[in-house]
């Protein structure tokens, strides 16, 4: 278990570490313009684990690279920590730690020499990177295979040290983009530990999966994107009111479901 003195850094004392306000993003795809992201709006407090759900195209990822200051909204905007990503997006960045399916590792580097360059990249003293990543490595099982060079792991192995790289600076806000892809039961039991831990610790973690069963599990409140819309937000309870469904797997359906009748009327009426 990670201990406070390495991991314990307290989040600064803001209602809400990310707060996202009618972000809009657009993209013109051979000559046609895609709406990618359309108004969406949440929130994510300390100590809380909020879900942007939906299934692939449905804008989760144009939304985080948005929170990352990454890509420059339309309209709309989005603060972290009480600063807005188009006043300062790399002060921001130092305060987020991204674990997405989409990054690499260095291949000729070890996983102990890279994640030490992590370290220094964020200025983190090198005593205190050299004790985190002990305890990192017993937390995430890495420990077998530190010196390894990074083009040897297997997919799994590749995923934990993802996980370790995204806590080498210990940030207050944690964006996990699809975390469990690629990883067996018990490398994605890891992973949903890891969440508890992020959330014990009072980070505000934001999780971007299609993963309708996993989200359920460790999410505290859920946002569901369709076709780049919020379709519906709150708790689970507040979205089985809403949706008359228990699962989140069933309320996807639904709008699938919902989808094929509107082509099929619009078809008809052609």
């Amino acid at each position: 278990m990670l201990t406070p003195a390495l991991f314990g850094r307290n989040a600064p004392p803001h209602a809400s570490m990310i707060v996202v306000n009618e972000l809009r993003k657009q993209f013109s795809v051979r000559g046609n313009t895609l709406v990618a992201v359309n108004g969406v709006s949440f929130a994510v407090g300390n100590s809380e684990v909020y879900g942007l759900l939906g299934p692939n195209g449905a804008g989760k990822t144009t939304t985080l690279r948005m929170v990352m200051g990454l890509t420059e909204p339309d309209s709309g905007w989005v603060e972290i920590g009480g600063t807005r990503t188009d006043t300062d997006a790399t002060g921001i960045r130092h305060q987020l730690g991204l674990i997405s399916t989409n990054d690499g590792v260095y291949p000729w580097l070890s996983v102990r020499e890279m994640l030490m360059y992590f370290a220094d990249l964020y200025a983190v003293e090198p005593q205190i990177a050299k004790s985190r990543l002990e305890e990192l490595a017993e937390l995430l099982a890495i420990g077998s295979f530190l010196d390894q060079r990074c083009s040897t792991l297997s997919t799994g192995q590749k995923q934990r040290v993802t996980l370790a790289r995204g806590l080498m600076h210990d940030p207050p806000v944690m964006l996990l983009d699809e975390p469990t892809r690629g990883l067996d039961v018990v490398g994605s039991q890891t992973v949903f530990q890891f969440i508890e831990l992020l959330k014990a610790r009072g980070k505000s973690v934001l999780l971007s999966t299609h993963r309708l069963d996993e989200a359920e599990r460790v999410c505290d409140r859920f946002g569901l994107l369709h076709h780049g819309t919020m379709r519906y937000e709150g708790t689970l309870g507040d979205l089985r009111g809403q949706t008359g469904k228990t699962h989140l797997v069933d309320m996807f359906i639904e709008l699938i479901r919902e989808d094929r009748v509107g082509q099929a009327t619009l078809g008809k009426s052609d």
